[in-house]
């Protein structure tokens, strides 16, 4: 699990609901019409710009990867192909058989290569797996930023709405103060929803995404030279290339300068 999420979003919903409290009463800051204008229109402004299918898509899958984390990093999983490297040519691909993964894509490489598969086949379908992994990972991340940026538009809708009512009876001084908190509490909303929950997990799904195409490259390319009968040693240094320098070493192995 990606403890940060987490720990960000309920630290900022602390923060914000004792700010509230320390003015007074919890119940003063909600209002049903301002959460109909930016939660209702901010849905509707996205379901406009996307395809239903998308969106049922992308909002749950964006949601679960915003929370988790890869089993595995770049790191490890260069290890893990070099041993999985070793055991290849010490046994051959049947002893690939019993070996197994924590990462799914990394395991279905390595069935692919235990059941014998030809070259061109393990990298198309590797490779066509990843992609689709990655656009609907990318979509998740373009719905959720799409709501955030919808959601103060509407609160800033909701304030207008608020506004007119307001000037509209001004002759009632009894509702005044209902459509003036309404105008001010769409505002909120629509702020608390964009910077707190949207826009943030809309840019870690964005990391995630570059994370996500690395890690996948990287066991494309480790599974087709192992595929190729390469030797462990050189499926670890050719694997490495994708790793910053610093952490290209195993731990207390001096960097070179």
């Amino acid at each position: 699990m990606d403890i940060t999420t987490g720990v960000g979003l309920v630290f900022g919903i602390i923060v914000i609901a004792t700010i509230m409290l320390l003015g007074g009463d919890l119940s003063i800051f909600l209002s049903d019409h301002a959460g109909i204008i930016v939660f209702g229109g901010s849905i509707a402004a996205t379901m406009i710009r996307f395809p239903l299918g998308v969106m049922l898509h992308g909002l749950p899958l964006g949601a679960k990867y915003a929370f988790t984390m890869s089993r595995l990093s770049a790191r490890d999983l260069v290890d893990e192909l070099a041993r999985i490297a070793e055991i290849a040519r010490k046994q051959g691909p049947v002893g690939l058989e019993k070996v197994e993964a924590e990462d799914s894509f990394l395991a279905k490489g390595i069935r692919f290569v235990a059941d014998g598969y030809d070259l061109e086949f393990i990298r198309d379908n590797l490779e066509r797996d990843r992609d689709n992994f990655l656009m609907h990972l990318d979509e998740g991340s373009k719905i959720y930023r799409a709501v955030g940026d919808c959601a103060p538009a509407f609160g800033m809708v909701g304030t207008l709405i608020g506004m007119v009512q307001m000037f509209a009876n001004m002759t009632d001084p009894s509702k005044l103060g209902p459509f003036m908190a309404t105008a001010l509490l769409a505002t909120l909303y629509g702020a608390v929803l964009a910077n707190l929950l949207c826009l943030p997990i809309a840019d870690k799904l964005h990391g995630k995404l570059l994370d996500e195409e690395t890690n996948r490259t990287l066991i494309i390319d480790g599974i087709l030279m192992i595929r190729d009968s390469k030797s462990p040693t050189l499926v670890r240094e050719m694997l490495l290339a994708y790793l910053p320098e610093k952490h290209r070493h195993e731990e207390g192995e001096p960097v070179p300068a």
